[in-house]
């Protein structure tokens, strides 16, 4: 019963032999010129109906967010994210290091950017004065660090002030399959039809070995790239380690198929909590992430069960809230044997 993260999952198997496919098929064109990595750029045009942009290949999430933004800004620009975002607390500060930028935070409930406080923010006189660090990019996270998910509209709404201020919206979508499975809209309505300029489109947590790759919509913003991910380090020679995993992820659907299992593994573990006495639900539970309160006695002999998770700060005084997270590859018996601990405590 693991639900610390759904880093630690394995791959899906389909994923598995998509990789051992690849490289049992004798020689390949090396630095993303392969067969595999032509196939995937093509078929995300057709996933997200944009058939100009670009796509590029990268082995981390970390990688995927900070080199897209270092398209985004010049140094001395500064970057907008909510306080939770990844960016800002999980990256080491690798975002500063790559784009020599400012990051602000931009407030919010449950891990959105409030719009209202952003226009508020880029309406401020600073455009042009050489002591100010100048507004870039604002980033947004889907589904966010709480576990909730950005509806069309919400996103759009962050994009009309971005956009009025010549800035560029940056998506990290780490588990942007969640998030759309939750909203239920197409890839295009979730991403550059709602004002999104690039995304960073994970797949490490949703049954890839490990891969993500970053998708630009405004491939004007593309053109430094590459330079940029050889620069950084994260040019694979064999690229076709990285695009044979992300070609088998969007065939056929594995990708949503996949976040469709994990969220409704997670609805089916809030259904079951949510009607014990003392938890309580930090956030929505959108996608799947769960942030719950438990009380002191049902946490201990969740713990003797052997259930994972990880402790999570409560802005409530007294509370012990704690986050589980759902993957492509949880079983419901696993859901059923903790929920059944957690009724006998």
């Amino acid at each position: 019963m693991n639900f610390r993260s759904d880093n630690e999952t394995g791959a899906h198997p389909l994923i598995i032999e998509a990789v051992s496919r690849a490289f049992s098929s004798g020689t390949a064109f090396s630095y993303g010129a392969d067969e595999w990595t032509q196939k995937v750029e093509h078929r995300l045009r057709e996933i997200f109906e944009r058939p100009e942009l670009c796509a590029f290949p990268v082995a981390t999430g970390t990688a995927a967010n900070v080199l897209a933004l270092s398209c985004c800004t010049p140094p001395w620009g500064s970057i907008y994210s909510h306080p939770t975002a990844h960016i800002a607390v999980d990256e080491a500060n690798a975002p500063e290091f790559y784009t020599g930028a400012k990051l602000e935070p931009v407030d919010g409930p449950a891990g959105k950017i409030d719009p209202r406080k952003l226009a508020k923010m880029l309406a401020e006189p600073v455009y042009g004065v050489v002591h100010h660090p100048q507004p870039s990019a604002v980033s947004i996270t889907q589904a966010t660090e709480c576990g909730t998910a950005y509806a069309p509209e919400e996103i759009a709404a962050i994009a009309t002030s971005t956009h009025r201020h010549g800035l560029k919206l940056h998506m990290d979508g780490a588990r942007f399959a969640n998030a759309l499975s939750f909203v239920g809209c197409t890839p295009a309505e979730l991403s550059w039809k709602a004002g999104v300029d690039v995304l960073s489109l994970g797949a490490t947590k949703n049954g890839a070995m490990g891969a993500e790759v970053v998708i630009f919509f405004d491939i004007a913003l593309a053109k430094e790239f590459e330079f940029r991910r050889k620069r950084g380090g994260h040019l694979f020679s064999k690229m076709r380690l990285l695009s044979s995993q992300l070609d088998a992820y969007f065939t056929d659907g594995l990708w949503l198929a996949n976040a469709r299992h994990a969220n409704a593994m997670a609805r089916r573990l809030v259904a079951g909590l949510s009607a014990l006495k003392g938890t309580s639900l930090l956030y929505p539970v959108d996608a799947n992430e769960i942030f719950v309160v438990l009380p002191a006695h049902m946490h201990d002999a969740l713990q003797d069960g052997g259930a994972k998770y990880h402790p999570w700060p409560s802005d409530r005084p007294g509370e012990r809230a704690f986050r589980l997270v759902t993957a492509f590859d949880t079983a419901q018996a696993d859901i059923d044997t903790f929920l059944a601990i957690a009724k006998a405590a």
